[in-house]
């Protein structure tokens, strides 16, 4: 049966990862929302739209697949240089480990004599295990795979990226950026909602901060198309 440690790491490692894929999704939705009708603000073409929204994804996709991969694996290298720090002062300082163990509760609010019993104890069953959760707050077992982030990061950024360009391809042409705009507007109420969820933040204002930048990044992208129309040419 989990203990309650495994459970509460699991749980951590869970909500770090829909976290990410929530703001993954996030900016799938916001940088191509901006794209497209930046594009559309330009020109009429469906073609073009479409060619320049897939070259968004696509780059999109494979930045933040990199990206993740590379925060990740540094995070991990660190968290392994960590143990290993650790497992060499476990070796070669063993009594100095001990009080620094038996410190590290008597902080927590247990007597000097039951923090000392206490670090003994866990010492005696697993002191690498007892110095990983007290000290590092590191789980050996369980640390984060570059690779799962990686897909998990570009899968959500694909998702996410996927509602502006339908949005704005699939209407006919003179309703197709009002439509578009609804539409990513909605989906950024529903990550907001959901990231403030997960954040345990404040939902309105965090709706408000998320729907207010995408509105401003797509009002300023179509401005900008509209600036360099070629619907003419």
């Amino acid at each position: 049966m989990p203990t309650i440690e495994e459970n509460s790491t699991h749980t951590g490692t869970k909500l770090n990862w829909l976290r990410a894929s929530v703001l993954g999704a996030n900016d799938g939705i916001v940088s191509i929302a901006g794209l497209v009708i930046g594009m559309a603000g330009a020109t009429d073409s469906t073609q073009i739209i479409f060619t320049a929204g897939m070259a968004g994804i696509i780059a999109g996709a494979i930045s933040m697949a990199v990206g993740e991969y590379v925060s990740v694996s540094s995070s991990k290298d660190t968290e392994k240089a960590l143990l290993r720090k650790e497992r060499y002062e476990l070796l070669h300082h063993p009594e100095e480990e001990l009080k620094e163990l038996a410190s590290i509760y008597e902080k927590k609010g247990l007597s000097q004599k039951t923090a000392m019993t206490v670090a003994k104890e866990l010492s005696i069953k697993d002191a690498a295990a007892a110095h990983f959760d007290a000290e590092l707050k590191i789980d050996p077992n369980h640390l984060n795979n570059p690779w799962h982030a990686a897909y998990a990061s570009a899968l959500s950024f694909l998702l996410g990226a996927s509602i502006p360009i339908i949005a704005i391809l699939a209407p006919p042409v003179y309703v197709r950026i009002p439509i578009a705009f609804i539409a990513v507007l909605i989906a950024l109420v529903i990550t907001g909602i959901i990231s403030a969820r997960i954040g345990g933040a404040h939902t309105m204002r965090a709706v408000i901060r998320v729907v207010s930048g995408g509105a401003l990044a797509m009002g300023i992208t179509y401005g900008i198309g509209r600036l360099f129309n070629v619907s003419g040419i």
